[in-house]
């Protein structure tokens, strides 16, 4: 399968085969992750394996369950403090425990997070985006032994598959893309490019066990509702204030 295939029928993978991945398989996706573009090449991020049978549940608790037949969760993280090292040992100023680096951090790890996932997928493994790593971003970084200025941004669960699911509805390009300026959307705008989720037939069943009015309030009070969103952007914010990646002064 060529590359454009690949990408086009990417799937998420979440319940994996009791097989461990190939170390030298590994090492060769990791290579991949750290190919990917950066800023400055200062490789702002470090990447966490969990391959250990014990550590993969404890990690996997942090997620809610999600991942637990994984071979291996990687945990991709902005890593101000290799960097901080190294400024201290040539006599420099360490000026990267900012808001700034924050972002450009997360860009950088996420960018890498993307390699390994096409890599991965092209040595025949799966794997699944947990976006729970925002949601015990704290108990994470204490499970994984994380110092000051460096913080979770993504975790993968990685391993061969043992499902092959349908592929999952996206939007139209018409609804994502713009051509040299933003264009704002109208109502009919929006309820056409929605328009395919909405019909899509796993959602149509979701809004009727759930008994909602429509697709949109499984979002807005079911998956994500404002008081989680509140509350967890909160316990976010104390702990990305506590990895020392706020002095903004």
């Amino acid at each position: 399968m060529d590359t454009i295939e690949l990408l086009k029928n990417h799937r998420s993978i979440r319940r994996f085969q009791a097989r461990p991945i190939e170390a030298d398989k590994m090492e060769r996706i990791l290579e991949c992750g750290m190919r990917a573009s950066n800023t400055g090449n200062m490789q702002i991020y470090s990447i966490i394996v969990t391959q250990d049978k014990a550590n993969i549940e404890t990690i996997s608790k942090l997620h809610f369950g999600q991942g637990s037949s994984a071979a291996a969760f990687l945990t991709v993280c902005v890593d101000v403090n290799r960097y901080h090292h190294w400024c201290r040992l040539n006599g420099c100023d360490e000026p990267y425990d900012n808001f700034l680096w924050l972002m450009s951090g997360t860009v950088d790890a996420t960018l890498a997070a993307q390699n390994i996932c096409v890599a991965a997928e092209s040595e025949g493994l799966g794997f699944c985006y947990l976006g729970t790593v925002m949601y015990n971003t704290k108990a994470i970084a204490e499970a994984l032994q994380l110092p000051k200025w460096v913080v979770p941004v993504v975790t993968l669960c990685l391993g061969y598959p043992d499902e092959q699911p349908a592929l999952s509805e996206r939007l139209p390009l018409k609804g994502v893309v713009h051509h040299e300026y933003y264009h704002d959307y109208s109502d009919d705008d929006i309820r056409d490019v929605h328009r395919i989720r909405e019909e899509f037939p796993f959602n149509q069943e979701m809004v009727r066990q759930n008994k909602t009015r429509n697709l949109c309030e499984i979002f807005t009070k079911i998956r994500y509702p404002r008081k989680d969103n509140t509350a967890i952007s909160k316990a976010l914010l104390q702990f990305i204030e506590e990895a020392g990646m706020m002095n903004n002064e």
